[in-house]
């Protein structure tokens, strides 16, 4: 940071104490609840430090971190370059594609209808979207090829939470008939039609697994967006809009990007052995100019640290922020527990939209049991840690990322700072 052309990175450190543990409010999601919480100033600075040395050595083109404990904002960073070829540099009020950092809000959408009495989780999806009553299963045969299968129950909205559904991105077993009907990868901002067409289409191929049998990592939270579109009546985009968007102040989250914020949007890069290369030319430029139809709830939105960080200071107090509830605690506790009973991930299951952390041990990094989080496919991240009253926003665009371990050294370099 000693050069006058480089961007500095700008942090703002704000540490204290809560005056005692009976003012303290505790958090019924974390496994114990912490009167007082305090973080060291000269050790947070590490964080923007190394996100300043990932810039320099050519790794990504720029980042936002906001780090918020027992609700204030205790540290921010900005490094680099929104646009590392136009020079424009990174400012905290960036706009990031977060992929499936949407996941999160789909599911409390679906967490909503359910405390509005318009739907239970145990419900089959056909109930809802007809064409999904009857789905079958791609099984290898020994000899080669696959035979497809009923399958052995219906799949439920709990299973969409979970990705225990079955449903890939178009990959597994039974990939080929997925690529013939044109329906792979999680991208929908390119398509001239809505994600309801598309999910009708998909009914009727092979799923990868039985209901229940595994985790699948696919298309489950985009059918969890077109059951919202189908118990609301409303668009994906104006229930997300009217429940959670506007009544947060996420003033820049939205599916698609208003053209006076165009000089706001991050551009994507990609890793690669000569370096970063600009990949908007990949097709990701859709956001601006794309035929705006589809809102993908799995992977459609737009955001900013300081929205997301809002989003998630909601849920770490258990469904109410400024005095509105969005969701009762309860809610919030059942998304944020483990539902899986299968293998997942060593210290990890998956609740009903995040991983959730259930053995600190067995996962080998820093952090808590109970802490939930996920990230996006421009390698995004976000966590949210009740027991230490901690959220976490780290915002880039790199993808592919490479082997880049700057996820794994934001989450040490947070915990090694707190007192």
């Amino acid at each position: 940071m000693k050069s006058a052309h480089r961007f500095v990175a700008q942090a703002v450190l704000v540490t204290s104490m809560l005056a005692g543990a009976a003012t303290a409010q505790a958090l019924p999601q974390a496994p114990q609840a912490v009167a007082a919480h305090a973080v060291s100033p000269e050790r947070m600075d590490r964080v923007g430090q190394v996100l300043q040395s990932y810039v320099d050595q050519g790794r990504i083109a720029g980042a936002v971190v906001q780090i918020q404990q027992d609700g204030r904002e205790v540290y921010s960073a900005t490094v680099g370059w929104r646009d590392k070829d136009g020079k424009s540099p990174m400012a905290k009020d960036t706009i990031f594609r977060i992929a499936s950092q949407s996941k999160a809000l789909t599911s409390v959408a679906i967490m909503m209808l359910s405390e509005d009495g318009k739907l239970l989780l145990s419900d089959p999806v056909g109930k809802y979207l007809p064409e999904w009553s009857k789905t079958t299963v791609a099984v290898a045969n020994p000899d080669g090829g696959y035979s497809v299968v009923p399958a052995k129950r219906p799949i439920t909205i709990r299973d969409l939470l979970t990705h225990t559904s079955g449903i890939s991105y178009g990959y597994g077993t039974g990939d080929q008939a997925w690529k013939d009907a044109g329906i792979t990868g999680w991208y929908f901002a390119d398509r001239k039609e809505p994600v309801s067409a598309v999910v009708a289409r998909m009914a009727a191929l092979p799923m990868t697994a039985q209901p229940g049998e595994a985790f699948v990592y696919g298309y489950s939270t985009d059918i969890l967006g077109v059951i919202v579109e189908k118990v609301s009546s409303k668009t994906l985009d104006a229930f997300l809009a009217e429940r959670l968007i506007q009544p947060l102040g996420m003033k820049d989250t939205s599916f698609y990007l208003p053209r006076d914020k165009a000089n706001r949007l991050a551009a994507v890069y990609a890793a690669g052995e000569g370096g970063l290369r600009r990949a908007d030319a990949s097709g990701q430029g859709h956001y601006l100019d794309g035929p705006r139809i589809a809102f993908s709830g799995g992977a459609g939105l737009l955001s900013t640290a300081p929205d997301y960080s809002r989003f998630l200071e909601m849920l770490r107090r258990g469904g109410e922020l400024d005095g509105r509830r969005y969701l009762s605690r309860k809610s919030v506790e059942l998304m944020t527990s483990n539902h899986l009973n299968i293998p997942y991930d060593p210290g990890k299951g998956f609740g009903l939209g995040f991983s959730v952390r259930t053995d600190v041990g067995k996962a080998g990094e820093l952090g808590s049991q109970g802490e939930y989080g996920w990230g996006g496919a421009y390698h995004s991240t976000y966590w949210v840690d009740p027991a230490e009253g901690l959220t976490v926003v780290y915002m880039t665009q790199l993808m592919p990322a490479g082997n880049i371990d700057d996820h794994g050294k934001l989450r040490t370099l947070i915990y090694q700072a707190l007192e």
